[in-house]
């Protein structure tokens, strides 16, 4: 997986975007001395990152292996937001798991050595904007546009609009991670989601 990269065409569309509903006038490149273009760019970066760390279906992965280096430790790379021990598998109970510069630590055992390799963890990515959802990028695009809004503009009507708008992105974005992640009132079979708390099925299965 590569790291979150700057400056593509989609990113400009999506600025521009942002722009437009602010009343200003599209630009052609990302060129950071245009204090607006800044504003917004740096805004939908800053969502961008907000929305993904809430963990959605097409981000998040369970009980995913991560290998130790020489030094029996785990470095976390920056392209993860989160990262926490699967609690369904066995090698890592007794144990908790924080960040901690950079890397992965026991907070039981005060230590950044981990004993057993892999280490099976719960992870949620952060992905480049071009490998986003289509309807994750339209809400994050709402949403860093209202932002912006309040920023630059302070037009009170304005914001109310371009809030409104955030609303029907964000409602289908819901729809889109209802869609793909199966979700149903009984729970999730282990292994296919982290939800761990009363799951009905568990007991209607026997």
């Amino acid at each position: 997986m590569t790291l979150p990269t700057s400056g593509s065409q989609t990113e400009l569309q999506a600025v521009n975007q942002i722009l437009a509903s602010v009343g200003q006038a599209p630009v052609t490149t990302l060129e950071q001395t245009n204090p607006d273009v800044a504003i917004a760019y740096n805004t939908l970066l800053e969502v961008s990152r907000e929305i993904q760390a809430e963990g959605w279906t097409f981000n998040r992965e369970c009980n995913y292996p991560i290998k130790t280096n020489k030094d029996n430790e785990i470095v976390i790379a920056d392209n993860i937001i989160q990262m926490d021990l699967c609690k369904h598998h066995v090698d890592n109970f007794g144990k908790d798991a924080i960040r901690r510069d950079g890397r992965l630590y026991d907070r039981h055992k005060h230590t950044y050595k981990w004993d057993n390799s892999p280490v099976y963890v719960d992870i949620t990515w952060l992905f480049n904007w071009e490998d986003l959802p289509f309807p994750h990028r339209d809400f994050i695009t709402s949403r860093a546009a209202a932002i912006v809004s309040s920023r630059i503009v302070g037009d009170s009507t304005q914001y109310q609009i371009l809030s409104q708008k955030e609303g029907i992105a964000r409602a289908t974005m819901m729809e889109y991670e209802t869609t793909q992640g199966n979700y149903t009132m009984f729970g999730f079979p282990e292994g296919n989601n982290s939800y761990v708390t009363y799951q009905p099925y568990q007991a209607l299965r026997r």
